[in-house]
């Protein structure tokens, strides 16, 4: 199903009604298309584009093998008739079709032992069941407020008709960080229930607070995405993390937190991911068009603690905060449906792009001096060595200081222009490197 797109973005929707219809259109499933296979890109940078955080990711090992395509079973579940019932309606069909003669009433063909599929279950989430090929809109609240003020965040839930994985759809852990939301709203509403296999959890706005005063962190001032898995008796943001976790992350299977560029950056569109896990390895070859940036994360990431919790999971990064950007939203939505179409929980005529043809080492070039930055590259521009990347005026002297690169490579990130202080890190520049073993 298509949605209108609306011109103001304005997230009081999730609190208000989220109707089973509106989540169960979606265009019909079409053939199957063969996905060849991809190179894998990688790289190394710090997560969130905290440039002051300690680069803590070990080197990879080796290149990890392609894991197979799961597919789930397909097939219908076995007819019921009743020669009882009121005459159907004949379906429409072309005669001219070659087809086999239908065999008269009452002279069915014996039972088989044939195995029965297997059938879709009820998924409990949150203190409510689920049932399979339904939608709804649930609540989570880490109880962290003053009782009658507290404000819950909205959960949408979509369990398919077939069994399948459960997949974790995060954004907004960080207030500020607009994009992401946009993605999990247009990719759940786009699914059918009643072709979906398996379940899709979308939590569009984790950090209800933060967003709410348009702000990266919580009231207390910290990171949320340091507080990974939590505590239940600690800080708030431990908390926080702890409720989140252990109430809706360990549900799932599979899990993508989505985010953006801090500090007045923007991240061309990729995925942070530990390579060095042979399944989050696996994982990332299911997202059509997305760098992969080698990173074994930090300590209290979203990402890392459901790694160690067994969950295959990725953060996306795309885009700068702030702002909702239109071509950003796409390459995410885009990437959520391969994946969606790769682990065999849709069924849709899919092509995949062409994969980046390099691997991504990086480097940060910070100003020389103090002033106002002007760029004169794009994201995703291709750079060379000693190129003059942009420049940093001096409104009061009027001296104008070049920042050049200092390696061939490709802008993955970089500062929208603003006024800096020397040192401040202003492009992200990704080099060729090549992954162990190949």
């Amino acid at each position: 199903m298509l949605f209108n797109r609306f011109n103001n973005l304005s997230y009081t929707l999730l609190a208000g009604t989220l109707t089973a219809a509106a989540l169960t259109a979606a265009q019909p499933a079409l053939a199957d298309q063969e996905i060849s296979d991809r190179e894998v890109l990688v790289a190394e940078l710090a997560e969130d584009e905290s440039v002051e955080d300690v680069e803590n990711s070990l080197p990879l090992r080796e290149a990890t093998p392609r894991a197979a395509r799961k597919n789930p079973s397909q097939d219908e579940p076995p007819e019921g008739a009743n020669t009882d019932e009121p005459a159907k309606v004949a379906p429409d069909i072309d005669l001219k079709d070659i087809a086999t003669v239908p065999e008269p009433p009452g002279e069915a063909a014996e039972a088989t032992d044939a195995p029965v599929p297997e059938q879709a279950t009820a998924f409990a989430l949150l203190g409510s069941e689920v049932r399979p090929g339904t939608s709804t809109r649930l609540s989570w609240s880490p109880n962290i407020q003053i009782a009658g003020l507290s404000q819950p965040t909205p959960v949408l839930v979509v369990n398919g008709v077939n069994p399948g994985p459960t997949l974790c759809l995060t954004a907004a852990v960080h207030g500020d960080e607009l994009n992401g939301i946009e993605i999990v709203r247009r990719t759940v509403y786009d699914l059918n229930p009643e072709k979906l296999s398996g379940r899709v959890v979308g939590i569009p706005i984790v950090n209800l607070p933060g967003f709410q005063q348009a702000t990266r962190y919580l009231p207390d001032r910290r990171d949320l995405n340091r507080h990974f898995p939590g505590s239940p008796d600690g800080s708030l943001a431990d908390r926080i993390a702890y409720s989140l976790f252990e109430n809706v992350i360990r549900k799932c299977d599979m899990l993508v937190d989505i985010h953006t560029g801090s500090q007045k950056r923007t991240n061309l569109p990729q995925l942070r991911a530990d390579m060095n896990n042979p399944d989050v390895a696996a994982f990332t070859r299911g997202f059509d068009r997305m760098a992969v940036v080698h990173s074994t994360g930090s300590s209290g990431m979203l990402r890392t603690a459901a790694v160690d919790a067994g969950i295959r999971t990725v953060t996306m990064e795309a885009g700068e905060s702030h702002r909702i950007q239109e071509h950003q939203i796409d390459a995410g939505v885009n990437s959520l449906t391969s994946l969606l179409d790769k682990e065999g929980m849709i069924s849709r005529m899919f092509v995949w792009g062409d994969p980046e043809p390099v691997y991504y080492d990086s480097n940060w070039v910070r100003v020389p001096n103090g002033g106002i930055l002007f760029s004169e590259v794009d994201l995703g521009a291709r750079v060379s060595e000693g190129e003059v990347l942009g420049y940093v005026a001096d409104p009061i002297t009027n001296a104008q200081h070049p920042i050049r690169a200092i390696s061939d490579g490709r802008i993955i990130g970089m500062a929208v222009d603003q006024v800096v202080m020397a040192g401040f890190a202003a492009y992200h520049v990704g080099t060729e490197a090549e992954v162990p073993g190949e």
